[in-house]
């Protein structure tokens, strides 16, 4: 078991020092043992102030984390289990509350076994509350980011915790809507650890004590600094100023509506400059094992980026779909990118996660295409592939924040297609996209072997030929400027 933190010596953790300033508490609910009348329920609550020094089961205050301001909420386990009662749903109400009237992010450092009993149905009507609240600061554009410590159970974890937008973890917590004594006697218990949620796509990160401040303060720069798109003047609903490329020329917008996202610079790997000169040559360049990847995309446009993991349905797809935020000229930006292998229906499912979250925060979008289409395997099926591959087409077709897409190496099919921007797609010399492998087009009509070559430039596949379909908007060269 971890060790456990009181709600004090979290919050120490990570305010910056002298910065923290509790929250005024709302008035007191005074009824004798509670609203059920449940003997000896006061003077439990009496022992539970003695032994903490505290007098409800969270704390709440505004603080500054490596700089950006938040208003933390820290649990305190050691009063009645941390549990929420009407008080307790009172702060957090007030909590959330201030945020939203300060304009600033929210921060959940959980620590709870559930509902407290004593005041039964009336305790766990205060989920209600708290999903109210939370869903309040989504609409309000503002993040929430929750640090899950040992334990979080319950209903605690089913608001506070999965339904943040980024979910961070303590290594070895406890996490799971089931405590330790309502599981069934043969469950297993690592099922229930922070780690498990990680690996199911629940949580984002497990991030060790002494690394949490750190994390936490990239995260809120990312999302709620003066890099969002929100302060930069892209909100949702309009556009606004965004990311322009090192050569000071602007990007655009889908529709060419705007200035947005710059398409990321090409590695300096790809060296070659030249364009393909049949569809093959086309294919057989995106296919090189040497060129970059997404990786390089990535490493080579963003000063600092962090990722989020998983689908929050059971999934994650790490080797197929990189998702997350980073910093690139002091503003933040969303990325979506495929690595080159056939993607699965939790990379999907993540990608449309982070647009619709970029969506919400204002924050432009990039997307890097890369995949020979999506993973068509039965058990690809079962996990509902065409479901997962519809929410990216409608998340990147309701986006109100710049959208930009760069094909970097195969674009196969509808897979790549979805995570593509209409209007704003641009390509990089050694791509192609295309409504289906050559190959299998042969197939398909029943060509033989030697006839896939030719049909490859039937198809006009290349990205000179994707520019003079309209498809994509130019190419990018190792120059960095996209050309026409």
């Amino acid at each position: 078991m971890p060790e456990r933190l009181s709600a004090r010596e979290a919050l120490a953790l990570l305010a910056d020092p002298g910065s923290f300033r509790e929250l005024p508490s709302p008035a007191g609910r005074s009824r004798p043992d509670g609203p059920l009348g449940w003997q000896g329920y006061d003077a439990s609550r009496a022992r539970a102030a003695a032994r903490t020094g505290e007098e409800e089961s969270v704390v709440c205050g505004t603080a500054s984390v490596d700089g950006t301001r938040a208003v933390l909420i820290a649990f305190e386990f050691g009063f009645l289990g941390g549990s929420l009662g009407e008080r307790t749903g009172d702060r957090l109400e007030a909590a959330y509350t201030h945020a939203r009237a300060h304009r600033l992010p929210v921060v959940p450092l959980i620590a709870t076994g559930g509902s407290r009993m004593q005041e039964g149905m009336l305790a766990l009507t205060q989920l209600q509350r708290v999903a109210r609240q939370s869903a309040l600061t989504r609409e309000a554009g503002l993040p929430q980011i929750a640090v899950l410590r040992d334990p979080t159970t319950g209903g605690g974890w089913a608001t506070l915790g999965a339904g943040a937008d980024i979910v961070l973890a303590l290594p070895g917590a406890q996490v799971g809507f089931a405590g330790s004594r309502v599981r069934p006697p043969d469950a297993d218990p690592a099922a229930y650890t922070a780690e498990a949620q990680v690996a199911a796509g629940s949580a984002d990160a497990i991030v060790e004590p002494a690394e949490l401040k750190g994390v936490l303060g990239r995260w809120l720069r990312l999302l709620a600094g003066h890099g969002t798109g929100a302060a930069a003047g892209v909100r949702p609903g309009g556009r606004g100023p965004g990311i322009t490329s090192d050569e000071g020329g602007p990007a655009v917008t889908p529709g060419g509506s705007g200035p947005g996202v710059a398409p990321a610079p090409v590695p300096g790997a790809l060296g070659r400059g030249g364009l393909p000169g049949s569809g093959w040559e086309a294919v057989e360049g995106a296919r090189a094992a040497g060129r970059p990847r997404a990786h390089a995309y990535l490493d080579a446009y963003f000063g600092d980026r962090l990722p989020i993991s998983g689908d929050r349905c059971g999934g994650t797809d790490a080797d197929g779909m990189l998702c997350g935020f980073g910093e690139r000229d002091g503003r933040t930006v969303a990325y979506a990118a495929q690595t080159g292998t056939a993607t699965r229906p939790a990379g999907y499912r993540t990608a449309a996660r982070l647009i619709r979250l970029a969506d919400r925060l204002g924050i432009p979008v990039l997307t890097l295409v890369d995949t020979p289409g999506a993973a068509n395997d039965a058990e690809a099926e079962r996990q509902g592939a065409g479901a997962a591959i519809a929410e990216v087409f409608g998340a990147v077709a309701a986006a109100r924040v710049p959208v930009t897409t760069l094909v970097i190496g195969e674009g196969g099919s509808g897979g790549a297609l979805a995570l593509a921007a209409p209007g704003n797609t641009w390509a990089t010399p050694d791509s192609y996209f295309s409504v289906i492998a050559p190959e299998l087009a042969a197939a398909i009509l029943k060509r033989r072997p030697e006839e896939v070559r030719p049909t490859a430039d039937q198809l006009r596949i290349r990205p000179q030929d994707l520019v003079e379909l309209g498809v994509v908007r130019g190419i990018v060269d190792r120059g960095d400027r996209p050309r026409p």
